[in-house]
């Protein structure tokens, strides 16, 4: 599948699906060769923060009313327990993160560069190998310019949820920001640009198709939302006869049969699993929107067929 080519809003999403279709395979095999053991880690660990501090809080909540001082007794209990278990999600988080976010733009450009899946899972490790700098300062500089842009985000946000008709709009305007950090992201694996100068380049992608880019971009967002609701409801309803037997006394995990744990393990990780991969397909349509614009700026393709035609003169 060619790449760089002119899309227009059709071909945003039919382009998506063919990547997946013809590359799929390829793609979440190197995926989940990279990021597999980290999810279940990452897994285990949120399941247990969630279960050991979310049962107690409610415990103490519904039997002492919102009293401070037994928020204050239960973390002086549990400290140092407490500031581990809140090091090392911290930690972890990080390194999902950058292992997670990275892999689909890394991909794209050894995509790119090999003209297919003609490349390994140690041409990616490498790619991540050589670019720790880069990621690093993603995360330092998007996190600073994430500070405004939230609040703005945030107001806007607020404004559409006034209205019934509005709150439609809220996952078209979280495709618009994350977006423009994914193509910084992709633009600055070319080595060309750096953090601040991809940033506005990826901006200009944007506006000069916006309506199409954010609106099938936004769309893919809704509906990995609600899909996401669909198990979540699932999930809510063990969690919630959970919680009624917390509120009367909590569980710890020591206490719980062993088929309450493996069935609470298996729809967390189900639910896990099912939003890592969804974010990961929207990253597949934010990034053959990144090229399908890119191309329609620079016209890189025709420029290459040119550079083709007279080398072999």
């Amino acid at each position: 599948m060619q790449l760089y080519q002119t899309r227009d809003f059709n071909s945003f999403f039919q382009d998506t699906f063919t990547f997946l279709k013809q590359n799929g395979k390829h793609f979440f095999t190197n995926f989940f060769s990279i990021s597999g053991a980290l999810i279940l880690i990452l897994g285990l660990i949120s399941y247990y923060v969630s279960k050991t501090y979310t049962e107690a809080l409610i415990y103490n909540f519904t039997i002492n009313g919102n009293n401070g001082l037994q928020i204050d007794q239960f973390a002086n209990d549990n400290l140092a327990l407490f500031i581990l278990t809140i090091i090392g999600v911290v930690v972890l988080s990080i390194l999902f993160w950058i292992i997670i976010y990275a892999f689909t733009p890394i991909y794209f450009k050894l995509y790119e560069k090999h003209k297919g899946t003609n490349f390994t899972l140690n041409d990616i490790l490498n790619v991540y190998k050589a670019n720790t700098g880069k990621f690093f300062a993603f995360l330092v500089f998007g996190f600073i310019i994430a500070i405004p842009l939230v609040l703005l985000f945030g107001i806007v946000a607020f404004v559409l949820t006034i209205t019934i008709v509005g709150i439609l709009g809220i996952p078209f305007l979280v495709a618009l920001f994350a977006t423009l950090y994914h193509m910084t992201l992709l633009e600055m694996l070319d080595n060309k640009r750096n953090f601040w100068d991809s940033f506005g380049y990826a901006w200009r992608l944007i506006s000069s198709k916006f309506w199409h880019a954010v609106g099938c971009i936004g769309i893919f967002y809704l509906i990995a939302y609600v899909v996401q609701l669909s198990i979540g409801f699932v999930q809510s309803i063990i969690q919630g006869v959970q919680s009624m037997t917390a509120i009367q006394q909590p569980v710890g995990l020591e206490d719980m049969s062993t088929g309450t744990i493996i069935l609470s393990l298996v729809i967390f990780f189900v639910s896990f699993l099912v939003s890592t991969t969804l974010q990961t397909i929207i990253q597949v349509n934010q990034s053959i929107v990144y090229y399908g614009l890119k191309e329609m700026n620079e016209n890189i393709s025709s420029d290459n067929v040119i550079d083709q035609i007279g080398s072999g003169e």
